[in-house]
């Protein structure tokens, strides 16, 4: 799907496709219960009103003025990511960022099982006006999850320093080192919902694909599609479960090497940061 121009997806390919990662992180453990939330910006014209009719003036918890006159899209606070795919009325809620980058209409329908949109606004509305500030784009997704293993491993003091827990997981398999040349950037434990988790949270995000919170979950971007957010969650946790396994077993493997992973990037031509 290219989002550099028109045709842009839909209200409707935008819902299906925060449905479908919902999904996705359900079914790999990553998403108990309320856990996680999705958000997606698009900055052309969207038609909600018909689809969501009830209209609020808020303010936003942070202000976005690179999102002026755009849309978000994201989950309730408190609702299921497995529940958007068949419930999307129930679980999503729309906002039209105003010219004044505060303030914002939010759009929501009767069926609506939530009072306000994710705890994680916050840090969602930093990182998507932070990408669109600096490369103008006019799509962005974000996916927030908290993978089983990723997350188990993020509360090893070990793993939480950066450059151990890169070399770590990306000895595991080849496809880590081609979705993540740039790494995966690794925050301390930070308050969730807090000031200090956005400012950190779209600071890791501008140079990186994902970022660990630690002792909490993870947050991935794209810039294509809320899938191919997903995805990144998906491919790194994989990682991080030959990992626990590998622990597990008393660390009998070895995985590749600094000079097998820069083989495999030479060979794709990848400039990577990782070794």
């Amino acid at each position: 799907m290219s989002l550099k121009e028109p045709p842009f997806p839909t209200l409707d390919d935008i819902m299906l496709q925060i449905g479908e990662a919902g999904r996705r992180m359900a079914e790999i453990g990553a998403s108990e219960g309320a856990a996680g939330n999705i958000s997606v910006y698009a900055g052309w014209l969207l038609e909600v009103q018909s689809v969501f009719p009830l209209v609020d003036e808020i303010e936003l918890p942070v202000v976005a003025p690179a999102l002026a006159g755009g849309w978000l899209l994201a989950t309730g606070s408190g609702t299921r990511l497995r529940e958007v795919y068949d419930r999307p009325l129930e679980n999503l809620g729309v906002l039209q960022v105003a010219p004044d980058g505060r303030h914002a209409r939010l759009y929501t329908a009767p069926a609506r099982r939530f009072t306000r949109l994710t705890s994680e606004l916050n840090s969602h509305l930093a990182v998507h006006n932070d990408k669109a500030a600096a490369t103008g784009a006019l799509y962005s997704a974000l996916v927030h999850a908290q993978p089983l293993h990723l997350t188990y491993l993020s509360h090893i003091p070990q793993y939480r320093d950066p450059v151990e827990l890169n070399r770590r997981l990306f000895r595991w398999q080849p496809e880590t080192i081609m979705t993540f040349p740039q790494g995966i950037a690794v925050l301390p434990f930070i308050l969730p919902g807090s000031a200090e988790l956005m400012t950190a949270t779209a600071a890791a995000l501008h140079t990186h694909r994902l970022v660990v919170w630690s002792k909490h979950g993870v947050m991935a971007h794209s810039d294509v599609s809320v899938k191919r957010a997903a995805d990144l969650i998906e491919y790194l946790e994989t990682s991080a479960r030959y990992e626990v396994l590998n622990l597990s077993a008393g660390e009998p493997a070895d995985g590749l090497q600094p000079d097998e992973i820069r083989a495999i990037a030479r060979a794709l031509g990848i400039e990577q940061t990782i070794c």
